[in-house]
C-alpha cells in the first residue's frame, strides 16, 4: 500500500507539472503568465485527487490496525530474530509472547533457543519452558516441567512464576512441606491484592493436612475411617454434561481451555478433582479420584461437592475476571449424569 501512495503522489505531481508549467512560462507578446491560474490548477489536480480516490477506493484504511495486531507484532519480532539470532531477550520475548497468544509448542522453543544461548543459567528461560508445558499439559509437572522448574528455583530462589509452579509440582508428587514453604515464600514477595487470598487458602489447606498426619494403613481404613475411604474410594465419581448457553457463544473462543472442578464447599483449598479440555460443547464429562490434586483429598461417596465448569480465556487455571462459567451441587454416589450450563461470566 505505501509503493502505491508513492507512485500515486509521483504521478501526481507530474500532472500539475504538465499542466501548470506552461502557465507559468513567458509567452509572445499577445499573452503573459498566468500564475494564479497554474496555483488554481495545481491546487484542484492535487486535492481533487485525494479527495475523489479516498472517496470512491475500495481499500480498506481499518487494515493499518490490523498491520499493530498482537499476532502481526510476534511474526515482525520472529523474522526480526531471524536476522539477530543472538539475541538473548529478544527469544525470551518471543517466548513470553507466544505463551500470552497461547500458541504454547512455539513458545517452549523459544525459551529454548533462549536457554541455549544462556547456557541453562537463565531462570526466566528454564521457567517459560516449564510454564508453557504445564499450561498445554498440567501432568508436564510431574516430568520435564517439573525438573525444569527445580532448576530455574535454584538459580533464581525468589523467582514468582517458579515458586508458584515448583509448590503446585510438590503438591502433586505428596511434599507438603515443600509446597507450604514455597507458597509462603509467594506470600511474603507481596504478590497481587487478589493473589494473596488463594495462596492463604493453600497454606491453610496444607496445614490441615499436615496436622492430621500421615494417612492411616490398610488396617484402619478396614476399621471405618470416613477421611481415608474418602481418599481412596476409587469407584466415587462425579459425571456432568457440559454446555454452554447461546448468548456467551460469542465470548467463548474455541482456543481457549475448558477448566471443570470438583469443591468441597465445606473445606477451603485446592480442588477435590480438576481437569483441563478442550472448549467444545456439549461434552461429558467425568471426574474421580485420578484427578485429584492432593494426596489424601479425593471425591468420596455421599459427598455433597461443588462442580464449577469455567472456560479460561487467559489459559490461566486461575480464575479471572470475564471467563464464562456455570455450576451446581452434586451428591456422590447418588447424582448420575447432570446437566451443567455456562450462562455467567465472572465479574
Amino acid at each position: 500500500m505505501i509503493t502505491f501512495v508513492l507512485l500515486a503522489a509521483v504521478l501526481t505531481v507530474a500532472g500539475v507539472a504538465l499542466v501548470a508549467v506552461p502557465l507559468l512560462k513567458t509567452k509572445p507578446v499577445e499573452y503573459s503568465p498566468a500564475p494564479w491560474a497554474a496555483l488554481v490548477a495545481a491546487g484542484v489536480l492535487a486535492i481533487g485527487s485525494t479527495v475523489l480516490y479516498v472517496r470512491w477506493t475500495n481499500w480498506s484504511w481499518q487494515t493499518k490496525i490490523a498491520d499493530g495486531s498482537p499476532q502481526t507484532m510476534v511474526a515482525h519480532l520472529a523474522r526480526r530474530l531471524e536476522q539477530n539470532p543472538a539475541d538473548l531477550n529478544g527469544w525470551l520475548m518471543l517466548g513470553r509472547s507466544y505463551t500470552v497468544l497461547q500458541q504454547y509448542q512455539l513458545a517452549v522453543r523459544a525459551f529454548q533457543r533462549a536457554d541455549r544461548l544462556a547456557g541453562g543459567q537463565n531462570a526466566e528461560a528454564l521457567i517459560g519452558q516449564a510454564e508453557a508445558l504445564t499450561l498445554g499439559d498440567e501432568t508436564e509437572l510431574d516430568r520435564r516441567a517439573g525438573r525444569l522448574v527445580e532448576q530455574a528455583l535454584a538459580l533464581d530462589p525468589e523467582s514468582g512464576k517458579a515458586l508458584f509452579f515448583g509448590a503446585a509440582a510438590a503438591m502433586r508428587r505428596g511434599e507438603l512441606p515443600v509446597a507450604r514453604a514455597r507458597f509462603a515464600k509467594l506470600l511474603s514477595l507481596n504478590p497481587p491484592d487478589n493473589i494473596k487470598p488463594l495462596l492463604q487458602k493453600q497454606i491453610e489447606a496444607i496445614d490441615q493436612r499436615l496436622a492430621a498426619g500421615p494417612a492411616p494403613d490398610a488396617g484402619a481404613r478396614a476399621a471405618g475411617q470416613p477421611q481415608v475411604a474418602a481418599a481412596t474410594d476409587s469407584g466415587a465419581k462425579v459425571r456432568i454434561n457440559v454446555m454452554l448457553a447461546p448468548n456467551l457463544a460469542q465470548s467463548a473462543s474455541g482456543s481457549s481451555p475448558l477448566f471443570v472442578f470438583v469443591r468441597d464447599p465445606q473445606r477451603p483449598g485446592p480442588p477435590l478433582a480438576v481437569k483441563r479440555l478442550d472448549s467444545h460443547f456439549p461434552q461429558t464429562v467425568e471426574l474421580t479420584a485420578l484427578d485429584s490434586m492432593l494426596p489424601g483429598r479425593g471425591i468420596a461417596a455421599g459427598q455433597k461437592v461443588q462442580v464449577v465448569a469455567r472456560i479460561a480465556r487467559s489459559g490461566n487455571p486461575v480464575g479471572a475476571s470475564g471467563d464464562p462459567f456455570g455450576e451446581s451441587a452434586y451428591l456422590v454416589g447418588r447424582d448420575g449424569l447432570i446437566n451443567i450450563v455456562i450462562d455467567r461470566v465472572t465479574p
